[in-house]
């Protein structure tokens, strides 16, 4: 007859806490099911418009091109925003510029020479970053003769056909956004690229896809999107007391009634971060402004007389980040675990561990696992991809984590951009070109020590416990995230400074 192990008070109370953490990342995995299912149920529900303007009918368009210090992309953007398919009587570009660099000269060049053409654009230049992003936003559209104004990134090139493709949704007076997929020109650029890529195709397609259609809230992505300007007024406009205005402004927008449109086959082409400080930076932001809004934003959904289902969705969507806090006291507590789980049985694995697993691993393996497939990718890519995805999720943890614990406890940090470097193709280096470098600091050295305890964990069970095999999995996957996301973080840090550095990763980078 089994019998049960003993266990200490703290080894209970360690037990306790890991099993606490993996029944609260189940809640918010299992929620992935939901959006599959929904997905996959409206899948055919396409967006089609209201009916077509006539030529004649075309309302007038003003692109926003937000730049700070884009000195490798601005042209490109600039270039390709020109280049849309739209009556030049009813299309007006504004390049929103906050550099301080010589970006604001190859700018003001590229304007001149459209400008020259018969385009009507211009280049907004401020000095004192006020509101960031949103602020520049918000100051060009006080000037703005558009009734709709479309907004992209630096890094972004749309197509020619974006206007056509999306301008015709807002013959329904009710639309008040239209929001295109990200594609991603340097997908194949390294695993990392490759990796990012797939988290985000499990956003786009997916969870916006699922969230749309079964009218649930979902937001704009501050690029490759088009808003009316009466919709952005009566939310209340532009703020930046959040990292994410756009996430902050798509809320109060459908709280106030507008319905917002996302067109899962309209991508536009974007610059994925080639290097891990800028992804790091970015996902930090994304992270941060989200808890931001949930803690500005979910109390007023929470009351609001919206349907259930789009209040939990909320809920979800608002506070998902909160698992990255989860995540890293898992990692703490996983080996610990391990360690005191030695003399269970199997069948305590099955019957306790499988479950939770289902919720808080298999589920996310299945929402990336069909997003890829919904883009075409082969099977056995994706099943290569899955462990790099899985590891560069974890690996992020303790960066995102911090963002969190700074939003909760209302830590200011100022909107720091995502470096472009204009790569597209596997070989083109970013080192030598020149941007101000990030002080070196203690994260990836953090890092390093969860990859050291998690191989500590894998040794223990290698070495005279083979009885915990069955964890061996989870470990060797934490470990190498943790190791992957820091030794690049350093191995990039070491290019950035000196850029004639070629290493084991090789030119690309990871």
């Amino acid at each position: 007859m089994y019998v049960m192990p003993e266990y200490t008070s703290l080894q209970i109370a360690i037990l306790v806490a890991y099993f606490l953490m993996l029944v609260l990342l189940s809640f918010y995995g299992s929620h992935r099911y939901l959006l599959v299912y929904l997905y996959r149920r409206h899948k055919d529900d396409v967006p089609q418009p209201k009916f077509t303007f006539e030529e004649l009918d075309l309302p007038v368009v003003t692109i926003q091109l937000p730049l700070f210090n884009e000195r490798y992309v601005c042209e490109r953007v600039i270039d390709a925003a020109c280049a849309i398919d739209y009556p030049r009587h009813k299309l007006e570009i504004q390049v929103l510029d906050d550099s301080t660099d010589d970006t604001t000269a190859i700018a003001q060049a590229a304007v001149d020479r459209w400008a020259s053409e018969g385009l009507d654009i211009k280049l907004i230049h401020r000095t004192d970053r006020q509101g960031y992003k949103a602020g520049a936003l918000e100051e060009g559209l006080e000037v703005a003769r558009g009734e709709f104004v479309a907004v992209f990134d630096a890094d972004f090139i749309p197509d020619p056909n974006f206007l056509r493709e999306t301008v015709h949704h807002f013959s329904d007076p009710k639309v008040g956004m239209v929001q295109a997929r990200w594609e991603h020109i340097n997908r194949e650029y390294s695993l990392m690229t490759r990796a990012q890529a797939v988290l985000l195709d499990g956003h786009f397609v997916i969870e916006h896809t699922a969230r749309n259609r079964s009218k649930r809230f979902f937001n704009f992505n501050g690029t490759a999107g088009i808003w009316r300007v009466a919709t952005i007024a009566e939310a209340g406009g532009w703020d930046h007391d959040t990292l994410t205005e756009d996430l902050d402004l798509s809320y109060r927008a459908q709280l106030k009634g507008w319905r917002f449109v996302f067109l899962k086959d309209l991508g536009v082409p974007s610059e994925l971060p080639v290097e891990m400080s800028s992804f790091k930076s970015q996902q930090h932001r994304w992270a941060k402004g989200s808890i931001q809004c949930a803690l500005k934003l979910l109390p007023t959904v929470l009351k609001s007389d919206q349907p259930k289902h789009v209040k939990l969705e909320a809920f979800y969507h608002l506070t998902a980040n909160m698992a990255y806090l989860m995540l890293v006291l898992l990692a703490v507590l996983m080996p610990l675990a391990t360690i005191i789980r030695i003399k269970e049985g199997w069948w305590v694995t099955l019957m306790v561990d499988l479950p939770i697993f289902m919720g808080a691993t298999f589920s996310i393996c299945l929402f990336y696992w069909h997003s890829q497939r919904e883009l075409g990718r082969k099977r056995l890519e994706v099943l290569r991809l899955l462990p790099a995805v899985m590891g560069l999720g974890i690996g992020i943890s303790l960066n995102n984590a911090k963002a969190v614990l700074e939003a909760l406890a209302g830590h200011e940090t100022p909107f720091v951009r995502t470096p472009k470097y204009a790569i597209q193709r596997a070989g083109e280096r970013w080192a030598g070109k020149l941007y101000i470098r990030k002080k070196p600091n203690l994260m990836p050295a953090l890092e390093l020590v969860f990859g050291a305890w998690f191989t500590a964990a894998i040794l223990f069970v290698l070495v005279g416990h083979r009885g915990s095999m069955y964890s061996l999995p989870f470990l060797v996957l934490f470990q190498f995230g943790f190791l992957y996301v820091a030794v690049l973080s350093i191995y990039h840090g070491v290019q950035s400074r000196f850029p004639r550095v070629r290493g084991l990763l090789g030119g690309s980078g990871g």
